[in-house]
């Protein structure tokens, strides 16, 4: 690559937070711009105030920027269509566009694509009706799983043991996918794709309910861990074997590559690997450990990736030890979230540091809590063990007095404990 690289990244989340920062230390990048961005990513990129949906806007402030790369984080804009508009406007974009965003964009969509591409994944049942959402209860029985078809940021599963709160969940939803319980502990797999080429990276694994020892709702996610060393050694080419490659190559004989970050989440079940949902996005939280471990320079690789060039590239190269994120959220999520709240941030350090995700700045220069999952603290280390103690101190060390986060993110794992509760 000979012109240094100009990147937008288009979000406002910890996610985008933290490819911003990845970004930003590849010495092929030239400038970082982050749309709208938050507090976070405005201490090393340029913020725009642009609307993250209005492709057209995202399109021309591109142009304007002269940018050679749009990386579009959130899901929301991906299923909307800005990666179309901008790829229309002559300018590579990671991200797919909206019909093979639709991967994550539908539940029954996925499994239809599924299905055709021969990947293993639950049994479902796609449900309009009242008498067709009874029925699929009654046939799969408890524990029952009921998925909202559409984007609900993270929230929109239901996994229980009540019928009561399963059918009321199911009605709520315009439609809804009602699938088998898959037993054993989930992984997260992402893979780096221009349609054709992938770059799986390493498994990891979040923390979807509120509380700890896995309690309370489901939430967009309380923390991950990266490696998994109770994991199966061959499970990246397993994934990407099974059901990356089948799956890139049904979409592209629909017609509809996709090209950005396919996110497959996965159980580890009894009978073997299933797939339980996929996602057109990088996971938040996953990814802030992720990163944090990863050593190819990110934005090299997704330019590959926007451009068509991925298998000219290197496989991922991998620092060595362990990263684990917990997530700070403000009082009252996943439900009314309690906003407002300062925030004393802990300096960033060696071994830990700190992703935005909702937050805001006061006239005062106050840093405030905006939204419902508020920071994410990273920590590394030799190990699992070292990692969380190097997180935890450092959530130890910022003042969020109107927030809280789980106190075992990792440990089941860095204990080699782990079963089919930590998840």
């Amino acid at each position: 690559m000979t012109k240094p690289l100009t990147v937008l990244v288009i979000g406002t989340g910890g996610r985008e937070h933290a490819l911003a920062l990845a970004i930003s230390k590849d010495p092929a990048v030239e400038a970082v711009h982050v749309a709208p961005g938050n507090p976070g990513t405005a201490g090393f990129a340029t913020n725009h105030p642009v609307e993250a949906t209005d492709g057209e806007a995202v399109a021309a402030l591109a142009a304007e920027l002269d940018a050679d790369l749009v990386v579009v984080g959130p899901e929301a804009p991906l299923v909307a269509g800005v990666a179309d508009a901008v790829r229309e406007a002559g300018i590579a974009c990671f991200g797919p566009g909206r019909e093979a965003a639709r991967l994550e964009g539908s539940k029954a969509f996925a499994k239809e694509v599924m299905a055709a591409a021969g990947v293993p994944t639950a049994a479902a049942r796609v449900c309009t009706t009242q008498e067709e959402i009874e029925a699929a209860l009654d046939e799969f029985g408890p524990t029952y799983v009921v998925k909202d078809d559409g984007l609900a940021a993270g929230k929109g599963v239901v996994v229980t043991d009540d019928r009561a709160e399963a059918l009321e969940h199911a009605l709520a939803c315009e439609q809804v996918v009602i699938e088998e319980f898959l037993d054993g502990p989930e992984v997260s797999l992402f893979a780096i794709t221009d349609g054709t080429t992938s770059r799986p990276m390493q498994p990891a694994q979040d923390f979807k309910r509120v509380g700890d020892g896995d309690t309370g709702p489901n939430t967009g996610g309380m923390g991950a861990y990266t490696p998994l060393p109770w994991a199966p050694a061959d499970i990246v080419d397993q994934v990407d074997a099974t059901v990356i490659q089948p799956t890139l190559a049904e979409m592209r004989r629909r017609g509809t590559p996709f090209s950005g970050l396919l996110y497959a989440g996965l159980a580890l079940t009894s009978k073997g690997l299933r797939v339980v949902e996929f996602n057109a996005r990088f996971g938040d939280p996953e990814t802030q450990a992720l990163l944090a471990r990863l050593d190819t320079p990110l934005g090299q690789l997704l330019h590959a990736a926007a451009t068509g060039t991925l298998a000219e590239t290197p496989p991922l190269a991998w620092g060595q030890g362990a990263a684990v994120v917990v997530v700070m959220a403000a009082n009252g999520y996943p439900a009314a979230a309690e906003v407002g709240g300062a925030i004393e941030l802990a300096p960033d350090t060696d071994r830990a540091h700190t992703i935005q995700a909702g937050t805001t700045l006061f006239e005062d220069g106050t840093l405030a809590a905006d939204g419902g999952r508020v920071l994410g603290i990273v920590g590394t280390g030799a190990d699992l063990v070292e990692a969380r103690e190097a997180a935890y101190a450092q959530v130890a060390a910022t003042d969020f007095a109107s927030g809280f986060n789980r106190t075992d993110i990792a440990l089941l794992a860095s204990q080699n404990k782990i079963n089919t509760t930590e998840k």
